[in-house]
C-alpha cells in the first residue's frame, strides 16, 4: 500500500509559470477550437516551455476518461458523447500552430464499443490531410486488449506509437486500478510485430525499487520498444496516490545509462520528463 510521505519538493522540480507571446498564442487555439490537451488536464510542468515553442500535446475522445488511475488528474466519470467533429478541429489546430510534430493522446472510452478507435483512426488521417508533411507520435490506450482496436491504429502507422506502462509490475494494481501490466505488455508487443515504432514510460518516486524499474526496462525491451520515458511522479491533488521519494537526478541519469545499455535507442531519464518531453526528437 502506498502510503503519504511528508517531502519538501527540492528545488529541482521547481519551473517557471507559462508566459510569454508563443505560450498565449496556443492557449488561445486550443480554447477557441474547444480543444483539450493534456498539458492542462495533467497539470505538466512543461506546459510553459512547451506551448512557450508553440507545441501542444493533444487530446481527443473529450476530457472526462471511465478509468480512474490513482495518479492522473483528467476527470474520472461518465464521458460525453464523442464530437465527430474532433478529428477535423485537431487537424485544424496543428495547421494553425505550425506543427511539425504532433502529439495525440486520448482518454479511456471503455463505454465505446471500439474504444475510441475509429475516431483514433479519423484523427489521424485528417491530420495527414491538412498537415502533409507533420509528423506523429500517438499515445494510445490499451484498447482493454482487444487486438481488433489495436490493429486500426497500426494500419495507419503513426510514426511513433506510445503506450505507458506508469509504474513496475508490483504497483500496477494500486497505481493503474483497471489496467493490467501484462496486458500493456502484450500492447506494445503487437503493435511492434506491426511494424510499429514504439515508446513507453513510467513514474518513479510511488515506492519501486532499482531492480523493479530495471526489470520493467527489460520487459519493454522484450516486447520491441525502443524509446522510454522515466519521469518524476507529482501528486496532482491530496486526492490522489503520495509521493514516496523525490528521486534525485543522478539516479535518473543512471537509469538512462542503463537503459541504454539494454538497447533503447532513445531514453529520457529525468525529474521533469514526461512521456511527450522532447518527441520531436524521437524520430531519429
Amino acid at each position: 500500500m502506498i502510503t503519504a510521505q511528508k517531502n519538501r519538493k527540492p528545488k529541482w522540480l521547481k519551473v517557471k509559470l507559462p508566459t510569454g507571446d508563443a505560450y498565449k498564442t496556443v492557449r488561445g487555439i486550443t480554447k477557441s477550437h474547444n480543444l483539450h490537451t493534456i498539458c492542462e488536464s495533467g497539470n505538466c510542468p512543461n506546459m510553459g516551455e512547451c506551448w512557450g515553442a508553440g507545441t501542444a500535446t493533444f487530446m481527443i475522445l473529450g476530457n472526462i476518461c471511465t478509468r480512474s488511475c490513482g495518479f492522473c488528474n483528467v476527470k474520472t466519470g461518465r464521458p460525453l458523447a464523442v464530437d465527430t467533429l474532433e478529428p477535423f478541429k485537431v487537424a485544424r489546430s496543428i495547421k494553425l500552430m505550425k506543427v511539425k510534430h504532433a502529439v495525440i493522446t486520448s482518454v479511456d472510452r471503455d463505454d465505446l464499443k471500439d474504444g475510441g478507435a475509429s475516431i483514433w483512426v479519423e484523427t489521424i488521417n485528417a491530420v495527414r490531410r491538412l498537415n502533409p508533411t507533420t509528423t506523429m507520435e500517438t499515445l494510445i490506450p490499451d484498447f482493454k486488449g482487444r487486438l481488433k482496436d489495436i490493429q486500426p491504429i497500426i494500419d495507419v502507422a503513426p510514426e511513433v506509437v506510445s503506450h505507458n506502462m506508469e509504474t513496475v509490475r508490483r504497483l500496477t494494481k494500486q497505481v493503474r486500478i483497471q489496467a493490467k501490466y501484462d496486458r500493456s505488455l502484450d500492447t506494445l508487443r503487437y503493435l511492434y510485430e506491426g511494424g510499429i515504432r514504439t515508446k513507453s514510460g513510467i513514474m518513479v518516486g510511488l515506492g519501486e525499487t532499482d531492480q523493479e524499474v530495471i526489470e520493467t526496462m527489460r520487459d519493454l525491451r522484450e516486447v520491441g520498444v525502443s524509446i522510454m520515458t522515466i519521469g518524476q511522479y507529482l501528486q496532482p491533488t491530496k486526492k490522489h496516490i503520495p509521493v514516496l521519494e523525490y528521486v534525485d537526478p543522478e539516479k535518473f541519469k543512471k537509469f538512462k545509462e542503463i537503459g541504454l545499455s539494454l538497447g533503447f535507442r532513445i531514453v529520457e531519464s529525468g525529474p521533469l520528463v514526461r512521456s511527450s518531453y522532447h518527441a520531436e526528437k524521437h524520430l531519429v
